[in-house]
């Protein structure tokens, strides 16, 4: 849910190169219509009914709260394949790298709120953790002028924590499960407001260092300019 979106779309013809990097001709060649893309499509078409599942009967009913995490879990799952295939075989679009941050977003914060709306979930922690992705988001296209800010392992610490305990929250778990699931939702608020605070931290400074280039080379190029005129 968080670093740099890798969602992607199969090629037109062009041979994948295992691990490569990602050039312009792979982009420009790469199709809407492939696996990578078309799990991201499934993730969003997901996120409308695993609602209708988890809020069934009141939201209460232990066998759709079933139904209900199983379309979390494949949820979740199709974000890992998603972005593996487009690492693995150079297949990017448009559309993948603006999708795959939504239905990541999505489908996590349906639970939250899901959650919290049912009563089970404490509504502040919904709200931490929303704010630090909205914010984590907002922060990106900030910088993004300057420089990427890459995934960091405590990141994707943070996304397998976030999404392990809101999936055992959407479970109608009793007894020490319970108490487990809290603990593990403490875990992940603890990842998302320090990580969150790391990314703000990177952010700044690679804004710094971009500005700072940006004036060295106003700079270095009025110098050019005046030494020209003066000849």
């Amino acid at each position: 849910m968080t670093g740099v979106p890798a969602s992607a779309a199969g090629g037109s013809g062009a041979k994948p190169v295992r691990g490569g990097k990602l050039g312009t001709a792979a982009v420009n060649q790469a199709s809407l219509w492939n696996i990578a893309n078309l799990l991201t499509m499934l993730r969003l078409v997901l996120v409308p009914g695993f609602v209708l599942l988890l809020l069934h009967n009141g939201g209460y009913d232990p066998a759709w709260r079933s139904f209900a995490w199983a379309a979390f879990a494949i949820a979740m799952i199709t974000d890992l394949f998603d972005g593996h295939l487009a690492r693995t075989y150079n297949l990017v679009t448009d559309f993948g790298k603006i999708a795959d941050p939504i239905a990541d977003k999505a489908i996590m914060g349906a639970a939250l709120i899901c959650l919290s709306y049912l009563g089970d979930l404490p509504w502040w922690v919904t709200g931490v953790i929303l704010f630090r992705e909205l914010g984590i988001t907002l922060m990106r296209f900030w910088v993004i002028r300057h420089a990427v800010i890459p995934a960091s392992r405590g990141g994707k610490m943070k996304t397998l924590a976030q999404g392990t305990a809101a999936g055992m929250y959407v479970l109608a778990l009793t007894g020490p499960l319970a108490t487990l699931r809290f603990w593990v939702m403490a875990v992940a608020v603890v990842l998302t407001v320090v990580t969150g605070l790391d990314y703000v931290r990177q952010a700044v400074v690679l804004r710094r260092k971009g500005l700072a280039a940006e004036r060295a080379a106003a700079e270095a190029a009025g110098s050019r300019d005046s030494a020209e005129a003066e000849r």
